[in-house]
C-alpha cells in the first residue's frame, strides 16, 4: 500500500509527483534572484509602528543584499573562516541575519543556528559540541559569551544591533529603546570583537573563491531529541535547496518577483530558515522580518500595512489572531496562503483563519532532520482535519512496525494501524555531528528516517499523528526536553525529585508544568523554582506550572511515570469541560 503511494492522486494538478533538483547552492539561489529580480526588495524589516501611520522599516534591494553578501564572505575568508568552518548565529529575525545566512554560504562556512534566549550554559555546549570559532551576536549577548568564552573555541566575535540597518531619526529613536530594554550595549573594544557593517563597508564585493558542493555542509540545527542530549543535525545545501524547491511547488498560488512572505517564524528555527527566508529568497519574494513576533496585533499590522501574502507560522500564531478582541480593525484579506507546522493545528483555528483572511490554512508536518518539511495538506486541495496531510513532492513514508524485534520492526503496518513514521527523500540529512550511533539509530540502513512519532495512514495516503516523540514538548512550535529541565530542578539544593512533562494549554499547545517533591524539613515556593529556573533555561523552557507533592507516580522499578501525570492533567480538563 504504501509503495503505492496512494497520496499522489491528491495532489493539486501543478504539483509534480517528482521534481528536477539543479545542483546548486544556497547562496546561489540569492545570485539568481538578484539577477532576475535586482531592483526588487529582498528583505524589509517592520518595527512597531508609530502614530499616523508612520513605521520604522529598512529595506534591502536583492542587488544590494547580493553585494552585502559578498562583502561579508570576503571579511570571513580574512578572518580565517574557510571551506567546513562552523560560524555560530546568535539574532532575532533581522535583515542582518539573511547577511549573515548567505555570506557564511558564501564563504564555504557551516552555519550553527543558536537561539538568542539561550543562558550561558546553552551557549557554551552548542559552542563547545560544534567547535564554533566565529560568531555573529546582539551586542546585548556578549556578556553572556564572555562569561564562558575561554571554555570555547571562539576567536571572532561579530556584533550587530537592530538599529544597524536604520536611518536617522529612527535609528536614534530605536537605539534608545533597545538600550533601555538591555539588548543593546556598549562593548569594549578588543582585538577579537568586529561590528558586523564594519567588516562589510571594508571589504570589496569579491567573496573567496571556495570549491563548494551540493552534497557539502551548510548547517548545524540543533536538536533536542528524545534522549536528552542536544544533537547538531548535519543538513547540507542540497538538503536544503532540495526542500525549498518541494515547497515552492508546493504553494501553488505562488508569483515569483510579487509575493510578500511574512518572516514571523524565527529564522534561527529551521522552519523558519527554510519555509520563510529560504523559500522567500529563492522565489524572489520580498521578506518581510519581525523582529518580535510576540505581539499578536504587531502581527496583525504588518499584514495589515504591508499586504503579506505567503504566512508560514505556528497554531500559537493563528490562535492568537483569530482570538484576539482587535482582529476586526485589520483588513488580512491579502494573505493566500498559510502552512503551519511544529505543533498539531486544530480544524476549529483552520477553519475560522481562513473565514477571516480568505486565504488558505493548512496543517504540515517536518522534523529538523529533514530540513524540516516532509508533510502537508494541499494548499487548495483536500485537507483533512486533525491530518499532517500527505508525503511532498519525492518523499516516501510509511509506518513501521513497532516491535522491539529488529526484524518484526522493519515491517509495515496495515493502512490505519498504528506504527512509527518513517521518511526518505532528498532533504533527510546527512547525520548528526559526531554522534555515529545516534546517526545510526535514527537513519536504518535502508535509508529511513525514524521520526519517533507514532503516527497512522488511511487509505486516501494521510498520515496522523497519534503521539508526539516519547515524553518531548512542544510549547509554541519550540521542542522542550524534559530532560533537560530536570536536570536543573535537580541541582536545586531543595529539590529530592522532580518531573516535568507537557501538559495542554489553550495558547501554547502545550505548555511546561514541573511535579517536584521537596527534600525532607524544605520549604520552597512557586517564585523561587521558577526564578531559579530562568538562570538557567531559556525562557520557553522555563515550567509555567509548578506543583509541590508529597511524592510522584512511579513504576515497580522506579521509573517516574511521566504520563500518568499528563494522563492527570487531561482529566482535570474533560471535568472543566
Amino acid at each position: 500500500m504504501y509503495e503505492d503511494k496512494p497520496w499522489l492522486v491528491h495532489y493539486e494538478d501543478e504539483v509534480g509527483h517528482t521534481l528536477t533538483y539543479p545542483d546548486i547552492l544556497l547562496h546561489e539561489m540569492l545570485v539568481a534572484s538578484a539577477g532576475s529580480y535586482s531592483d526588487n526588495i529582498a528583505v524589509r524589516m517592520v518595527l512597531k509602528y508609530l502614530p499616523l501611520g508612520v513605521s520604522i522599516r529598512s529595506k534591502l534591494t536583492y542587488s544590494r543584499l547580493n553585494e552585502v553578501t559578498d562583502r561579508f564572505a570576503a571579511a570571513l575568508g580574512e578572518l580565517g573562516v574557510g571551506k567546513g568552518d562552523r560560524v555560530a548565529v546568535m539574532l532575532p529575525n533581522l535583515p542582518q541575519m539573511v547577511t549573515a545566512f548567505y555570506g557564511i554560504m558564501k564563504a564555504g562556512g557551516v552555519l550553527v543556528n543558536m537561539n538568542p534566549v539561550y543562558t550561558a550554559r546553552e551557549i557554551q555546549h552548542q559552542l563547545s559540541d560544534s567547535g564554533a570559532e566565529t560568531i555573529v551576536m546582539l551586542s546585548g549577548l556578549y556578556e553572556r559569551l564572555a562569561s564562558i568564552r575561554d571554555q570555547t573555541s571562539v576567536k571572532n566575535v561579530i556584533l550587530t544591533d537592530v538599529p544597524d540597518t536604520l536611518r536617522f531619526p529612527f535609528k536614534k529613536l530605536v537605539e534608545r529603546q533597545v538600550r533601555a530594554g538591555g539588548q543593546m550595549v556598549d562593548v569594549p573594544s578588543a582585538s577579537h570583537i568586529y561590528r558586523l557593517f564594519d567588516l562589510v563597508k571594508g571589504h570589496p564585493p569579491t567573496p573567496p573563491r571556495v570549491a563548494i558542493t551540493p552534497d557539502d555542509l551548510a548547517l548545524f540545527q540543533y536538536t533536542g531529541g528524545t534522549t536528552g542530549i542536544p544533537k547538531a543535525a548535519m543538513l547540507t545545501h542540497r538538503n536544503i535547496v532540495s526542500n525549498i524547491i518541494q515547497l515552492s511547488h508546493w504553494f501553488t498560488s505562488l508569483e515569483y518577483g510579487k509575493d510578500k512572505m511574512l518572516g514571523a517564524v524565527p529564522f534561527f528555527h529551521v522552519y523558519g530558515m527554510t519555509v520563510s527566508m529560504g523559500m522567500g529568497i529563492y522565489t524572489g519574494s520580498e521578506v518581510i522580518v519581525v523582529p518580535d513576533p510576540r505581539s499578536i496585533e504587531h502581527v496583525m499590522d504588518v499584514i495589515h500595512r504591508e499586504k503579506c501574502t505567503i504566512f508560514p507560522g505556528v497554531p500559537a500564531m493563528y490562535i492568537g489572531i483569530i482570538n484576539h478582541p482587535k482582529v476586526a480593525r485589520y483588513n488580512l484579506k491579502s494573505i493566500k496562503a498559510c502552512l503551519s507546522g511544529a505543533a498539531p493545528l486544530p480544524m476549529k483555528v483552520q477553519e475560522k483563519f481562513s473565514e477571516i483572511t480568505g486565504g488558505r490554512l493548512v496543517e504540515g508536518y517536518g522534523l529538523t532532520e529533514a530540513a524540516p518539511a516532509t508533510h502537508a495538506n494541499p494548499i487548495y486541495g483536500m485537507s483533512k482535519a486533525g491530518s499532517i496531510g500527505i508525503p511532498i513532492p519525492d518523499v516516501n513514508a510509511a509506518i513501521m512496525s513497532l516491535e522491539p524485534d529488529e526484524e518484526e520492526r522493519c515491517l509495515c503496518v496495515p493502512v490505519g494501524e498504528e506504527g512509527e513514521l518513517v521518511v526518505k527523500g532528498p532533504q533527510v540529512m546527512k547525520g548528526y555531528w559526531g554522534m555515529d550511533e545516534e546517526t545510526a539509530l535514527s537513519i536504518d540502513k535502508e535509508g529511513w528516517l525514524h521520526t519517533g512519532d507514532i503516527a497512522k495512514m488511511d487509505e486516501e495516503g494521510y498520515f496522523y499523528i497519534v503521539d508526539r516523540k516519547k515524553d518531548l514538548i512542544i510549547a509554541s512550535g519550540y521542542n522542550v526536553v524534559p530532560r533537560e529541565v530536570e536536570e536543573v530542578l535537580f541541582a536545586h539544593h531543595k529539590v529530592e525529585e522532580a518531573v516535568v512533562a507537557g501538559v495542554p494549554d489553550s495558547k501554547r499547545g502545550e505548555t511546561v508544568k514541573a511535579y517536584i517533591v521537596l527534600k525532607h524539613g524544605e520549604t520552597a515556593t512557586v517564585d523561587e523554582i521558577v526564578e531559579y529556573c530562568k538562570e538557567n533555561l531559556a525562557p520557553y523552557k522555563v515550567p509555567k506550572v509548578v506543583e509541590f507533592r508529597s511524592e510522584l507516580p512511579k513504576s515497580q522499578v522506579g521509573k517516574f511515570l511521566r504520563r500518568v501525570l499528563v494522563e492527570e492533567e487531561r482529566q482535570k480538563m474533560r471535568q472543566k469541560g
